[in-house]
């Protein structure tokens, strides 16, 4: 029998997790951690949070740039009272204050309900990502509605799957910071892994210190990364450059430009900087 490598037999040697990441409000900012619980819900207070569009019923989401791209100027970070807003003018907000909802309304410019429950068939509104970065952000681009969380356990927000991981060598090829792609698991490759080494965990499990994750598919992408998050500038690159060299039919939907990978919990833990990952058990 084969055995396992850091990734699958390509340019082999050691990965490890390189940062943890967590967003307490979909769609928002969020924070690096030390270490992270995870089970079958995701990681433990990672997007428990999200508003509610109080005219469409959608859950608000960044990927509907024309409505939501605002939602990067905020920031939400976990401590042990609950969660707290950072707002683009300074203040903060905690989430369970009564005016909360009035002050992110005010901020986007529609009504909208935080809310710690995901409604049963949730929805938000996914326009072509691509068109988008042709047209401009605020062009009425066609898309589709998606169900979000729907192999997720729980009242996470989370859009496909419990967690999203991504490579070093993903990133530094396309040349954009982590925190673009949303993930909650950054893992250090080794000089020599190819970008998009992700493609081939697709049905394997991982290591990672003592957890265990199944890895469902490749991530395909969104509009959200080319975004402005809070100082970052705009990022193109971060669509366009997948888009012309990994497109991959992860649901049914055609060929979508993909970095990453969404994983499933196998076996639940506490996920630790500086694990060993481990690919193909």
């Amino acid at each position: 029998m084969e055995e396992p490598t850091a990734f699958s037999g390509r340019a082999a040697g050691e990965m490890r997790v390189q940062s943890l990441l967590r967003y307490p409000v979909k769609s928002m900012l969020g924070e690096t951690v030390p270490s992270m619980f995870v089970d079958e819900h995701g990681a433990e207070g990672d997007r428990r949070l999200a508003l509610l569009d109080a005219t469409t019923g959608h859950v608000a989401s960044a990927k509907n740039a024309r409505l939501w791209r605002a939602l990067l100027t905020c920031t939400a970070n976990r401590h042990a009272g609950g969660v707290n807003i950072e707002l683009p003018d300074g203040t903060s907000v905690a989430a369970d204050d009564p005016g909360v909802d009035d002050r992110l309304s005010q901020l986007l410019g529609r009504t909208v309900r935080l809310v710690t429950q995901r409604p049963d068939g949730a929805t938000l509104v996914r326009p072509d990502p691509e068109q988008l970065l042709e047209l401009g952000l605020d062009a009425e681009v066609g898309g589709r509605i998606l169900e979000i969380a729907r192999t997720t356990p729980g009242d996470s927000f989370t859009d496909e799957a419990p967690l999203h991981a991504i490579t070093t060598a993903t990133l530094e090829h396309i040349g954009v910071e982590a925190l673009r792609y949303r993930p909650n698991l950054v893992f250090a490759t080794p000089p020599g892994c190819p970008p998009y080494v992700e493609n081939d965990w697709v049905g394997q499990e991982i290591a990672v210190g003592e957890v265990r994750l199944r890895v469902l598919t490749a991530t395909s992408r969104c509009v959200v990364p080319t975004l402005e998050h809070g100082s970052l500038p705009r990022a193109p690159q971060a669509l366009r450059t997948p888009a012309a060299e990994n497109r991959w039919d992860t649901g049914g939907h055609g060929a979508q430009p993909c970095a990453g990978a969404y994983l499933a919990v196998v076996t639940d833990g506490v996920i630790h900087v500086g694990d060993p990952v481990t690919i193909g058990l």
